[in-house]
């Protein structure tokens, strides 16, 4: 083999693997593999803000990462009996991103549907915003300035809102050292 072969293929091979050790490394790479090990799990959880939410307090709260592809997981949360909300986290080109999908009990689209928002960055091992985007902005023109952020670590996940300018915050802490069974399917999912 000549030797400017010889030398052109190890470079090829030292730059590709410095890509990949690069993209594996990426904070939000982190948080996603993070949140996808906990793949077909379900947990219980509490609101902490604000306590006497009259939709969410006093209710038993779980989520359950129900499906999980390479780039997106779809994660079913129930509020009591209401089975109406699955959060959508997705995972494209180092960015990640929350959508919120609502059903009505015979599985149709709410009309307040997909909204929410993709980081403007990598974020953290442990934390990721999402600043809503234009779809929400035109959707629910109130919340332009809502800021969602989940945080993610060994023992608990976190689902947060603040909606900026407003006295608007909320605060889900779910349990992830605990996995519980699995609830049924969603409204709008299939068994």
């Amino acid at each position: 083999m000549p030797m400017l072969f010889k030398r052109a293929l190890f470079l090829l091979v030292l730059l590709c693997s410095m890509q990949s050790i690069g993209q594996e490394n990426t904070t939000s790479l982190v948080f996603w593999n993070t949140l996808k090990s906990h793949c077909g799990n379900a947990y219980a959880g509490t609101l902490e803000i604000p306590e006497e939410d009259e939709a969410f307090g006093g209710k038993k709260l779980v989520m359950h990462l129900r499906s999980c592809t390479e780039n997106e997981i779809k994660i079913p949360f129930y509020v009591g009996d209401d089975k109406s909300r699955t959060w959508i986290v997705s995972f494209k080109d180092g960015i990640i991103s929350l959508k919120h999908d609502h059903r009505h009990k015979d599985g149709t689209m709410d009309a307040v549907n997909f909204y929410g928002g993709t980081a403007s960055n990598q974020g953290k091992a442990t934390i990721q915003f999402f600043p809503a985007d234009p779809h929400t902005q035109k959707l629910i023109p109130e919340a332009a300035t809502n800021v969602w952020w989940i945080t993610l670590n060994d023992t608990t996940f976190t689902y947060n809102l603040r909606r900026l300018g407003t006295e608007r915050v909320f605060k889900v802490v779910m349990n992830l050292t605990t996995p519980i069974e699995t609830p049924e399917a969603p409204w709008g999912w299939e068994e």
